[in-house]
């Protein structure tokens, strides 16, 4: 397992791709495929089958993961 320069519940910055520039909180930190889940960022469509919750089926929409080596944590400001 690899050390990592961020962790779950950092503020992190994206520095690549569509979501450049734009802030969020880390939800989950993928240490095998190298990845992580911003929170807010990232979304991706969902099929869902249909159950009890989604009795006709859905079409959710949820974060992707980015790349680790694609974020920077941010600095927190001094109040």
């Amino acid at each position: 397992m690899s050390k990592f320069h961020v962790k779950k519940g950092d503020e992190v910055i994206v520095l690549a791709g569509k979501e450049k520039g734009k802030r969020g909180k880390i939800i989950h930190v993928m240490t095998e495929k190298q990845r992580v889940i911003v929170e807010g960022l990232q979304m991706v469509k969902k099929h869902m089958r249909k159950s009890q919750q989604n009795p006709q089926g859905a079409i959710v929409e949820r974060e992707g993961s980015i790349h680790i080596s694609n974020v920077k944590k941010a600095e927190a400001v001094a109040a």
